[in-house]
């Protein structure tokens, strides 16, 4: 990403500080677009189905990571249903606070909050069945998202899963110079993803979103 992200420092502070002021609610993790959150959901949740199971080669339910949590909303309706123990991981403390609540009663499955960025943040090793990272990849520079990927393949357990779904854009890297973030390229990512030493099983586009919104994918990787 060049000098997209030079200044690595303000890179990430801007975004702490942009993040720190919205409001802990599911419209203030969708930048507004709250409204789309039970398509995103739905679909996310037929994805990940086709890889869960007790079977030889499919992916365990017993713990996953959500990174990038915010207030929970993924952990809540997609994570939690689906595995006995989710661990949480955002920068904003006042998201995670809020979640143990917005979690309600099945916030004692929770296992972990960790306050912390992904750039810095050490998943433990052999924990997690699956890894989500949701519209979050583009807070991380190029090299500190292909070291956090192999940090998380070590976290996987056999059969294990990580799991992108972001906004892509149609050409190139797109600078937000709001929430301090970037949008990259399909072909980008995956790059990225191969410099990792992961490799994409299956991929599909979100579909039934705004029209005036990026594209997004869902890559599954291994």
């Amino acid at each position: 990403m060049g000098d997209v992200a030079e200044d690595k420092a303000s890179f990430y502070s801007n975004a702490e500080d942009y993040w720190r002021e919205v409001p802990p609610t599911v419209d203030g993790m969708l930048g507004g677009y709250g409204s789309i959150s039970s398509i995103d959901i739905n679909g996310s949740k037929a994805f990940l189905k086709k890889f869960l199971g007790e079977g030889e080669g499919e992916t365990g339910t017993g713990c996953a990571l959500d990174c990038g949590a915010g207030i929970g909303r993924i952990t809540k309706r997609l994570l939690l249903p689906l595995f006995r123990t989710v661990d949480l991981v955002d920068v904003t403390k006042e998201f995670l606070d809020k979640a143990r609540t917005y979690l309600g009663d099945d916030a004692k499955r929770v296992g972990n909050y960790f306050c912390c960025g992904l750039q810095e943040f050490v998943p433990e090793t052999g924990r997690y069945d699956v890894i989500w990272i949701q519209w979050v990849i583009g807070h991380l520079t190029d090299d500190h998202l292909v070291e956090f990927l192999r940090r998380c393949q070590k976290a996987l357990r056999p059969d294990g899963l990580i799991v992108i779904k972001d906004n892509v854009s149609y050409e190139g890297v797109v600078p937000d110079d709001v929430d301090s973030s970037v949008c990259r390229d399909l072909d980008i990512v995956r790059r990225l993803v191969g410099r990792a030493g992961l490799r994409v099983v299956h991929e599909e586009q979100q579909k039934n979103f705004p029209k005036e919104i990026y594209q997004v994918h869902t890559l599954a990787l291994r």
